[in-house]
């Protein structure tokens, strides 16, 4: 039995008894607060993103759900409190001051990739107590998320929007756990940290509130071991908060790289590649600094808007992580946005897991299978006569075999991935044939023989089949 089933046990028994008792069975106050409490036992946990201003918050909204859902940038809807709750279909209603319900037009930002605009034309974001936003999305099932305005912000009726949420007058808590970005450790933090698990944890203390080193890949300036010196900070700062009960852990995120890798595309991938590409030496070069890297005369194969745009979404240490996993073997972008590869380094860092592993999904494609399911035909051509077609790929400028290559062809391969489950205690979220037939689309294969074409004769071949059996 789980702990919200024992909960629910415990409470029906209670009310049971309250029931019961002569002294309370004509008390609807306290039937209706145990029915209250019932109702929310079964509701989505609620969880609440606070912090400074520009701490990551709507970031890492986008990277819990998988999807640029939380307004980014600095408008209207980033100053009120916005709740992300499942739906069936998108939706966003606008509650206002006095009770009134009104829905609000929803558009995506002009570049395509920016979260989601709230369009507030027809609306006085001064009238808006706060937001309700209904995503399908499978995150949203059990959790509802809410994204506040920052803390510090220059207006204070904007920082009030959030303490009454998080710190209400009357002293009923709204959420059931915080998950507090900080950057630095100020007095004014910890003030309020103390006052939010004071409410939220109740007599329990800080039981609901978590600390987040937030944007941790900028706190070792974008190097690739940046998440171990934003360990070190996270350590830091759980040190000093442990001291008064503030909350019970501080981790460090990178909110940025882990939206990135939910929403990784094709056309980012090969972009990637090519980099990882590039002479090491040159690469270091161009990648001292952000001018630098972004510079239009650059003679790196990639042009400088999309070397911008890769800065803007994956950041630079994303981009200097990507690279690693990439140069490391990794061949498609299943792998690399998936916790496969990307997720096992960084377990090994910051867990300190050393020594050697070998990173796979589960399954087995054979060249065969795979052939099929990139839509070709087989030629099936014996060892001997490898060589041959090797030396017809030199002659047309196609790179050579090496013996590695073709064993692989001859054998295929296979690896032993006992100590990344076991030591690691870690395994890939995609299969073998899932990355395979990701592998397949990124690429824009065309088919000889039409997909469609066979579903359609295999429909026909029933058809007819079922035909004659009458």
């Amino acid at each position: 039995m789980s702990t919200s089933d024992q909960v629910r046990a415990i409470l029906g028994g209670t009310i049971q008894a309250y029931r019961s008792d002569q002294a309370y069975r004509h008390r609807p106050d306290v039937h209706n607060e145990l029915e209250r409490i019932g109702y929310r036992l079964n509701q989505p946990i609620r969880i609440a993103l606070a912090g400074t201003l520009k701490a990551g918050k709507s970031t890492l909204v986008n990277a819990l759900v998988g999807e640029d859902i939380a307004p980014t940038d600095a408008t209207e809807a980033t100053r009120i409190v916005t709740w992300f709750r499942h739906g069936p279909t998108p939706k966003v209603t606008a509650n206002h001051r006095g009770g009134r319900r009104s829905n609000v037009p929803i558009a995506r930002g002009s570049n395509g990739s920016a979260g989601l605009t709230f369009d507030f034309a027809i609306l006085d974001p001064e009238d808006v107590a706060d937001l309700d936003v209904e995503w399908p999305a499978a995150e949203l099932i059990d959790a509802t998320i809410i994204d506040t305005p920052g803390t510090s912000s220059l207006s204070r009726d904007v920082s009030q929007r959030t303490l009454r949420l998080l710190v209400p007058e009357d002293g009923v808590p709204r959420i059931d756990a915080v998950v507090f970005l900080l950057r630095t450790l100020n007095a004014a933090d910890i003030a309020l940290l103390k006052q939010i698990g004071e409410l939220v944890g109740g007599s329990a203390g800080a039981l609901g509130v978590i600390g987040v080193a937030s944007r941790a890949d900028e706190i070792g300036a974008g190097r690739i071991d940046a998440m171990l010196s934003a360990k070190d900070v996270a350590k830091r700062f759980t040190n000093e908060m442990d001291k008064t009960g503030i909350c019970q852990a501080v981790v460090p995120v990178s909110g940025l790289l882990a939206l990135t890798a939910r929403t990784l595309r094709q056309s980012e991938f090969v972009a990637l590649e090519k980099l990882a590409g590039v002479d090491a030496a040159e690469l270091t070069k161009a990648m001292l600094s952000v001018d630098r890297f972004v510079r239009e005369d650059s003679s790196l194969p990639v042009d400088a808007a999309t070397r911008a745009a890769l800065l803007e979404r994956f950041g630079m240490f994303g981009i200097r992580i990507s690279i690693a996993v990439l140069r490391a073997g990794v061949s498609d972008s299943v792998a690399l946005a998936d916790e496969s590869v990307a997720g096992a380094l960084d377990r090994a860092t910051m867990a300190g897991k050393a020594g050697t592993y070998n990173i796979g999904a589960s399954g087995i494609i054979m060249m065969s299978q795979a052939i099929r399911r990139s839509g070709r035909l087989p030629l099936p051509v014996p060892r001997s006569a490898l060589w041959a077609v090797d030396s017809l790929r030199r002659a047309t400028r196609y790179t050579e075999l090496d013996r590695e290559q073709l064993d692989y062809l001859s054998y295929g391969r296979v690896m032993d991935t006992t100590r990344m489950r076991n030591d690691l205690g870690y395994s890939p979220k995609w299969t073998t044939a899932e990355a395979f037939d990701d592998y397949v689309r990124g690429r824009g294969l065309t088919p000889i023989i039409d997909p469609r074409w066979v579903s359609s004769m295999e429909s026909r071949a029933v058809s007819v089949a079922q035909r004659w059996g009458r």
